[in-house]
């Protein structure tokens, strides 16, 4: 990562912990090994081989059992925070109980320097198409959005109090050929049908790649207590993405169908996302991280660049 080569060697010392070392955490740690420390907490005994190979020190600790946390009290200079919420029915659902574990136990001995969230577009809930910039009120229309609301606020209201550098990325949908159900491809070849042209909804993207690097930019350049959207420069429908997406594989386009016929025949996780609308700004991630795009478009990234 040319960020990283270009650091300074009192940066290079630093330690970064990764939370939610999935699929993104570790396009985000990979480059960092052997230019920093990185740590990534598991709650996996099985992974711990799997990141040491990879050169990545595992903490065990699980964010749903706070008392196995202490090991990061004072750990890290920089945490990346991208674990989700966990589903929580009844009493307290509106609650991310992961984030506050988390900023309770780094709030013990010294504080790591910044921390960066990764949370989602859906806190905006359904803004029939317009374009969104940060400074939009956050509208959440979903438990988990509420819950990413919650988290969000947690995480800013943790720098304010300890003087720690928060930043939170706002994160659409995120895709890759090497990531795993990653591309439409599974459900264009289910035939899942999406909406009519006069029903459908703007949706926003990111190749896998591209939001490991911005993470990664986050780290070092976001400011305090920032909004920054991830996202590329791609401006279409959900209908048309699937099209593109199709065209790509070389595979029939999906079925277009009324909204009245999708509540009937899609499931409720799906009709959600198709009841949201809108175009993300990404002018600070390109101005205030520098973020160059690999993959402006999906295009380009489900074509492979």
């Amino acid at each position: 990562m040319a960020l990283m080569g270009a650091l300074p060697a009192r940066f290079r010392r630093q330690r970064v912990l990764v939370v939610g070392c999935g699929d993104i955490g570790l396009r985000v740690a990979r480059p960092m090994v052997g230019r920093v420390r990185v740590l990534a907490l598991t709650s996996s005994p099985q992974r711990l081989g799997e990141l040491r190979a990879m050169g990545i020190t595992p903490i065990v600790g699980n964010l749903d059992e706070p008392a196995s946390l202490w090991r990061l009290a004072g750990l890290a200079n920089r945490v990346l925070h991208l674990a989700p919420p966990a589903a929580v029915h009844g009493t307290g659902w509106q609650a991310d109980r992961r984030t506050v574990a988390l900023t309770h136990v780094l709030s013990r001995r010294t504080p790591p320097r910044v921390l960066v969230y990764g949370s989602t577009s859906g806190v905006y809930g359904d803004c029939q198409g317009d374009w969104v910039t940060e400074t939009r009120r956050v509208n959440p229309q979903t438990p988990r959005a509420v819950r990413r609301v919650h988290a969000e606020r947690t995480v800013r209201a943790f720098g304010r109090r300890m003087g720690v550098g928060c930043a939170v990325l706002r994160i659409p949908g995120i895709y890759a050929p090497d990531r795993p159900g990653g591309t439409p491809r599974d459900r264009l070849l289910r035939g899942t049908p999406v909406l009519r042209p006069e029903d459908d909804v703007y949706t926003n993207h990111i190749h896998a790649d591209d939001l490991a690097r911005a993470c990664a930019l986050a780290l070092w350049r976001a400011g305090p207590q920032r909004c920054i959207h991830v996202c590329d420069d791609t401006e279409l429908t959900m209908g048309d993405y699937f099209d593109l997406a199709a065209d790509v594989y070389g595979l029939p386009r999906p079925t277009r169908i009324a909204r009245a016929d999708a509540r009937a025949r899609l499931p409720l996780a799906l009709l959600s996302f198709m009841g949201e609308s809108r175009r993300l700004s990404n002018l600070r991630m390109t101005t205030e991280l520098g973020l160059v795009l690999r993959y402006p478009t999906v295009a380009q990234g489900l074509a492979g660049g």
